[in-house]
């Protein structure tokens, strides 16, 4: 077994060029203006280990929002600081088979969160970020961030707009239903908090940074419980498939970008934007499917 710090940068440019080539069977994101605008063909991929070793290729220029991705985040900053027992009473850590703002399921499940990864969990975890608005909310937790792991995320004020100007009502119809079964304290503000988390914005060497801590961390309570709910639940109904094909806990966003963590050696991320039907970026999956499997990451 060849150590994720040993990799060579023959094999990457490989597993890079086979996966852009692989990106071009999905679809840049087209339900908000601005990620429409991105380029089918850009892929980054930046590695980060924990022996301090590190690889970059591609697009590594690109910003993108984080979207998605962000929840991993969220659901950490609560962890810490109103702890497990208070955020796994807003949020469940059920695995969904469902789309990732089903409405469906939250009514199914009496509007409890099935997890923090899909929108409904997400929203309610915006809730309880703490700060009076949501600005102070978003700005606090992407401070924190910055601070905990030298990365360089900001809010994207462009991007925000453009959601902004094309609201999703679904969203905005999950959270009725929260607010409506008592998990809200402000809705308002939750959604708002939960539009701007979404737009805070990076390139991937500030993903991978961001997972860095999660893979460094994995003797301690809170990065287990989110390692283990980004494996079965952080590629929404197809956790489970990539559970098996890749074995390792993974994030996407429908911008594209995409965070795996490879417990105690580190974490990889990748920007590549056409992506599947469920909302997964298709480039950036056929490289961490090359990259495990040739380098046996695994954890299983």
């Amino acid at each position: 077994m060849i150590k994720l710090d040993k990799l060579s940068t023959t094999d990457l440019a490989v597993w890079v060029e086979q996966a852009k080539i692989q990106s071009v069977q999905g679809k840049v994101c087209d339900r908000i203006p601005q990620l429409s605008v991105a380029n089918p063909a850009w892929f980054a991929v930046h590695i980060c280990c924990v022996s301090g070793k590190t690889y970059t290729s591609g697009n590594t220029d690109c910003v993108f929002p984080l979207m998605s991705v962000i929840k991993v985040f969220s659901f950490l900053y609560l962890l810490e600081n109103r702890g497990t027992d208070t955020v796994l009473q807003w949020v469940g850590v059920e695995p969904s088979d469902t789309a990732f703002n089903s409405l469906d399921q939250l009514i199914k499940d009496n509007g409890h969160p099935r997890n923090p990864m899909i929108n409904s969990g997400a929203i309610t975890l915006a809730d309880k970020l703490p700060g009076k608005t949501a600005s102070d909310r978003t700005s606090h937790l992407y401070q924190w961030l910055n601070q905990l792991t030298g990365s360089q995320l900001f809010l994207d004020e462009v991007m925000l707009a453009s959601v902004r100007a094309s609201r999703s009502p679904v969203n905005q119809a999950i959270t009725n239903y929260l607010a409506e079964k008592n998990r809200l304290e402000n809705p308002e503000i939750a959604l708002d908090t939960y539009e701007r988390i979404c737009y805070v914005s990076a390139r991937v060497e500030d993903l991978a940074l961001l997972g860095k801590t999660l893979a460094s961390g994995n003797n301690l309570q809170h990065h287990r419980i989110v390692n283990a709910v980004m494996l079965m639940c952080g590629l929404y109904q197809d956790s489970a498939k990539f559970a098996l094909k890749i074995g390792l806990p993974m994030k996407s966003g429908i911008s594209g970008g995409m965070l795996a963590i490879v417990p105690n050696t580190g974490a990889i991320a990748c920007y590549s934007p056409a992506l599947d039907i469920v909302g997964n970026s298709v480039g950036a999956i056929a490289f961490m499917q090359a990259l495990a499997q040739k380098l046996e990451l695994s954890i299983f």
